[in-house]
């Protein structure tokens, strides 16, 4: 089932695992998570990533814009996917 939750993080220099992987507690089999970082490509911290990959999820980092339209064709081809969008 979708669900959507309101995410407070508005500012990708300071994201921290703490800040994602309470959004996927609740997610079924998520074997994606996109990141949209808002209007600009912003690095992920790397404990952040490490943390992801020992929960089995992949991570897509890109602007807003471009995670929104991935999530709608990842949806659409039945997959496992997670969107945490930083507003634009």
């Amino acid at each position: 089932p979708l669900v959507t939750v309101r995410w407070p993080v508005v500012d990708p220099e300071n994201l921290v695992s703490s800040d994602v992987l309470p959004l996927l507690q609740d997610a079924d089999s998520v074997t994606v998570l996109l990141l949209g970082m808002g209007v600009r490509f912003v690095t992920v911290d790397a404990a952040l990533r490490q943390d992801l990959r020992q929960a089995g999820i992949g991570l897509e980092v890109m602007d807003t814009g471009a995670a929104c339209r991935t999530y709608n064709v990842l949806m659409a081809e039945d997959r496992t996917v997670a969107a945490a969008l930083i507003a634009v």
